[in-house]
């Protein structure tokens, strides 16, 4: 048991930094994680889920603390329009790093933020563990 907590650790530090503006690919983590130990798919999909979010959530953090400025009348409206919920997409390959910086930049609220985030990071690590177990 030793050696999967070891493995949860490892999946989790690149869980965190992957979400950063640090390079990283948290999900080979899971898969390579799931590939030695697939009867952790749960434990493994709520580390990557949760440490993933808190990465995002310090990149929130670190957009607050940006000056805000006056928004262009059209990004207002977009952001009026779909706000946090925009936060689903910040899994995706090239935009999601930056979306939980314009969220703290823009001064969104913290808890629809948040959940916008676990939710659209724990879709995609589902989709990735699911996918594994039943290959």
């Amino acid at each position: 048991m030793a050696a999967e907590l070891w493995g949860l650790s490892g999946l989790a530090a690149s869980a965190f930094l992957s979400a950063t503006l640090l390079p990283g690919n948290s999900e080979v983590a899971l898969s390579a994680f799931l590939y030695k130990w697939p009867g952790w798919l749960w434990p493994a999909l709520c580390v990557a889920t949760v440490t993933n979010s808190a990465g995002s959530a310090t990149s929130v953090w670190l957009g607050r603390r940006v000056p805000a400025k006056e928004l262009s009348p059209r990004v207002a409206r977009w952001f009026g329009r779909f706000g946090p919920a925009t936060l689903l997409l910040s899994w995706a390959p090239f935009i999601g790093d930056a979306l939980p910086l314009a969220a703290g930049w823009l001064r969104l609220k913290w808890a629809p933020c948040l959940v916008w985030i676990t939710l659209g990071k724990f879709l995609r690590y589902a989709a990735i563990g699911l996918a594994m177990h039943y290959i």
